[in-house]
Protein backbone atom coordinates (compact mmCIF):
# COMPACT_ATOMS: atom_id res chain seq x y z
CA UNK A 1 0.00 0.00 0.00
CA UNK A 2 0.99 3.45 -1.09
CA UNK A 3 0.13 6.83 0.07
CA UNK A 4 0.01 8.61 -3.55
CA UNK A 5 -0.06 12.26 -4.34
CA UNK A 6 -2.32 12.87 -7.51
CA UNK A 7 -1.99 15.93 -9.67
CA UNK A 8 -4.39 16.75 -12.83
CA UNK A 9 -3.32 17.81 -16.09
CA UNK A 10 -3.98 21.52 -17.54
CA UNK A 11 -7.33 20.83 -18.07
CA UNK A 12 -8.24 20.53 -14.23
CA UNK A 13 -9.80 17.31 -12.24
CA UNK A 14 -10.91 15.55 -15.43
CA UNK A 15 -13.01 12.36 -15.00
CA UNK A 16 -9.65 10.25 -16.08
CA UNK A 17 -8.33 11.86 -13.10
CA UNK A 18 -10.81 10.84 -10.69
CA UNK A 19 -10.86 7.28 -12.74
CA UNK A 20 -7.27 7.06 -11.54
CA UNK A 21 -7.87 7.67 -8.39
CA UNK A 22 -10.68 5.47 -7.74
CA UNK A 23 -8.25 2.70 -9.78
CA UNK A 24 -5.27 3.45 -6.98
CA UNK A 25 -7.98 3.41 -3.98
CA UNK A 26 -9.35 0.04 -5.62
CA UNK A 27 -5.75 -1.91 -5.49
CA UNK A 28 -5.88 -0.33 -1.71
CA UNK A 29 -3.35 2.57 -1.71
CA UNK A 30 -4.50 5.90 -0.16
CA UNK A 31 -4.82 8.83 -2.96
CA UNK A 32 -4.65 12.60 -1.97
CA UNK A 33 -6.27 14.61 -5.93
CA UNK A 34 -4.71 17.69 -5.36
CA UNK A 35 -7.26 19.90 -6.80
CA UNK A 36 -5.09 22.95 -7.81
CA UNK A 37 -7.89 24.71 -10.02
CA UNK A 38 -10.43 25.04 -6.93
CA UNK A 39 -12.97 22.91 -8.84
CA UNK A 40 -12.73 24.39 -12.69
CA UNK A 41 -12.14 21.89 -15.31
CA UNK A 42 -11.40 22.96 -18.73
CA UNK A 43 -12.66 20.96 -22.28
CA UNK A 44 -10.10 23.07 -24.30
CA UNK A 45 -6.18 22.97 -24.06
CA UNK A 46 -6.13 26.52 -25.23
CA UNK A 47 -7.68 27.87 -22.58
CA UNK A 48 -6.78 25.91 -20.10
CA UNK A 49 -2.89 26.88 -20.99
CA UNK A 50 -4.51 30.67 -21.13
CA UNK A 51 -5.71 29.91 -17.45
CA UNK A 52 -2.39 28.08 -16.33
CA UNK A 53 -0.56 31.28 -17.42
CA UNK A 54 -2.58 33.50 -15.85
CA UNK A 55 -1.69 31.88 -12.78
CA UNK A 56 1.58 31.08 -13.25
CA UNK A 57 3.82 28.10 -12.75
CA UNK A 58 5.58 29.35 -8.98
CA UNK A 59 2.13 29.89 -7.92
CA UNK A 60 0.96 26.41 -9.28
CA UNK A 61 4.17 24.99 -7.51
CA UNK A 62 3.58 26.65 -4.33
CA UNK A 63 -0.12 25.04 -4.29
CA UNK A 64 1.39 21.80 -4.91
CA UNK A 65 4.02 21.53 -2.51
CA UNK A 66 1.60 23.34 0.11
CA UNK A 67 -0.86 20.25 -1.07
CA UNK A 68 1.23 17.54 0.62
CA UNK A 69 2.38 19.59 3.49
CA UNK A 70 0.94 17.17 6.31
CA UNK A 71 1.53 13.98 3.94
CA UNK A 72 4.51 11.63 6.13
CA UNK A 73 7.66 11.19 4.16
CA UNK A 74 7.95 8.70 1.65
CA UNK A 75 4.52 9.08 -0.35
CA UNK A 76 4.72 8.62 -4.21
CA UNK A 77 3.86 11.54 -6.48
CA UNK A 78 2.02 11.11 -9.47
CA UNK A 79 0.95 13.46 -11.98
CA UNK A 80 -0.74 13.71 -15.63
CA UNK A 81 0.56 16.08 -18.06
CA UNK A 82 1.13 19.49 -16.25
CA UNK A 83 0.65 17.35 -13.41
CA UNK A 84 3.60 15.54 -14.04
CA UNK A 85 5.63 18.81 -13.63
CA UNK A 86 3.79 19.17 -10.19
CA UNK A 87 5.08 16.01 -9.42
CA UNK A 88 8.56 16.55 -10.04
CA UNK A 89 8.93 19.63 -8.47
CA UNK A 90 7.13 18.00 -5.18
CA UNK A 91 9.99 15.25 -5.54
CA UNK A 92 12.42 17.83 -5.34
CA UNK A 93 11.63 19.25 -2.40
CA UNK A 94 10.05 16.74 -0.27
CA UNK A 95 11.49 12.96 0.42
CA UNK A 96 9.23 10.71 -1.12
CA UNK A 97 9.61 6.89 -2.49
CA UNK A 98 8.93 7.62 -6.68
CA UNK A 99 7.58 9.61 -9.29
CA UNK A 100 4.78 8.60 -12.10
CA UNK A 101 5.12 10.99 -14.33
CA UNK A 102 2.28 10.35 -17.29
CA UNK A 103 2.65 12.33 -20.37
CA UNK A 104 4.82 15.41 -18.82
CA UNK A 105 8.20 15.60 -18.06
CA UNK A 106 9.42 18.72 -16.59
CA UNK A 107 13.46 19.16 -17.39
CA UNK A 108 14.74 19.80 -13.86
CA UNK A 109 16.66 22.60 -15.08
CA UNK A 110 13.24 24.47 -16.10
CA UNK A 111 12.36 24.52 -12.12
CA UNK A 112 15.54 25.69 -11.32
CA UNK A 113 16.87 22.31 -9.92
CA UNK A 114 20.73 20.81 -10.36
CA UNK A 115 19.97 17.22 -9.51
CA UNK A 116 17.00 14.76 -9.11
CA UNK A 117 17.08 12.95 -5.35
CA UNK A 118 19.31 9.91 -4.97
CA UNK A 119 17.82 6.90 -5.39
CA UNK A 120 14.45 8.17 -6.32
CA UNK A 121 12.84 6.08 -9.03
CA UNK A 122 10.76 7.26 -11.92
CA UNK A 123 8.43 5.57 -14.56
CA UNK A 124 7.67 7.71 -17.00
CA UNK A 125 4.51 7.01 -20.01
CA UNK A 126 3.70 8.74 -22.87
CA UNK A 127 2.23 7.61 -26.44
CA UNK A 128 5.17 7.88 -29.58
CA UNK A 129 3.60 10.62 -31.09
CA UNK A 130 1.93 13.08 -28.58
CA UNK A 131 1.57 16.30 -30.02
CA UNK A 132 2.17 17.97 -26.71
CA UNK A 133 5.30 16.27 -25.97
CA UNK A 134 8.22 18.59 -25.69
CA UNK A 135 11.08 17.23 -27.78
CA UNK A 136 13.69 15.90 -25.26
CA UNK A 137 12.18 16.43 -22.19
CA UNK A 138 11.55 12.84 -21.26
CA UNK A 139 15.32 12.14 -22.00
CA UNK A 140 16.06 15.22 -20.09
CA UNK A 141 14.15 14.09 -16.88
CA UNK A 142 15.94 10.32 -17.41
CA UNK A 143 19.17 11.57 -17.56
CA UNK A 144 18.67 13.26 -14.20
CA UNK A 145 17.28 10.05 -12.89
CA UNK A 146 19.93 8.09 -13.86
CA UNK A 147 22.77 10.17 -12.81
CA UNK A 148 21.21 10.22 -9.69
CA UNK A 149 21.38 6.84 -9.12
CA UNK A 150 17.99 5.80 -9.73
CA UNK A 151 15.89 3.96 -12.04
CA UNK A 152 14.14 5.88 -15.06
CA UNK A 153 11.73 3.35 -16.53
CA UNK A 154 9.67 5.01 -20.15
CA UNK A 155 7.52 3.02 -21.60
CA UNK A 156 5.82 4.37 -24.35
CA UNK A 157 2.28 3.42 -26.18
CA UNK A 158 1.40 3.47 -30.13
CA UNK A 159 -0.78 6.78 -30.83
CA UNK A 160 -0.63 10.25 -30.28
CA UNK A 161 -3.48 10.72 -27.52
CA UNK A 162 -2.02 13.28 -24.96
CA UNK A 163 -4.23 11.99 -21.99
CA UNK A 164 -4.59 8.51 -23.59
CA UNK A 165 -6.30 7.04 -20.61
CA UNK A 166 -8.83 9.59 -19.85
CA UNK A 167 -11.82 7.98 -21.18
CA UNK A 168 -13.93 11.08 -20.97
CA UNK A 169 -11.72 12.67 -24.03
CA UNK A 170 -12.59 9.92 -27.05
CA UNK A 171 -10.03 11.90 -29.46
CA UNK A 172 -7.03 10.78 -27.38
CA UNK A 173 -8.46 7.89 -25.37
CA UNK A 174 -7.06 4.44 -25.84
CA UNK A 175 -8.29 1.37 -24.48
CA UNK A 176 -5.63 -0.66 -24.78
CA UNK A 177 -2.90 1.49 -24.39
CA UNK A 178 -5.04 2.14 -20.62
CA UNK A 179 -5.37 -1.53 -19.83
CA UNK A 180 -0.97 -1.42 -20.48
CA UNK A 181 -0.60 1.50 -18.42
CA UNK A 182 -2.43 0.41 -15.21
CA UNK A 183 -0.73 -2.77 -15.47
CA UNK A 184 2.28 -0.80 -15.05
CA UNK A 185 1.49 1.82 -12.97
CA UNK A 186 -0.26 -0.74 -10.30
CA UNK A 187 3.19 -2.74 -10.00
CA UNK A 188 5.83 -0.02 -9.37
CA UNK A 189 3.36 1.67 -7.00
CA UNK A 190 3.01 -2.12 -5.82
CA UNK A 191 6.96 -2.19 -5.86
CA UNK A 192 7.29 1.25 -3.45
CA UNK A 193 4.54 1.92 -1.68
CA UNK A 194 5.52 1.20 2.03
Amino acid sequence: MAEIALFHPSLGVTPGVTDAANRLRGAGHHVRVVDQYGGQVFADYGEADAFVQQIGFPALMRKALDAVADLADGFLAMGFSNGGGMATYVALQRPIAAAILCSGALPLHMIGADAWPAGVPVQLHATVDDPRKPAGNVESVMRSVNEAGADAEYIQYPGSGHLFTDESLPDEYDQAATDRFWQRVLAFCQRHGR
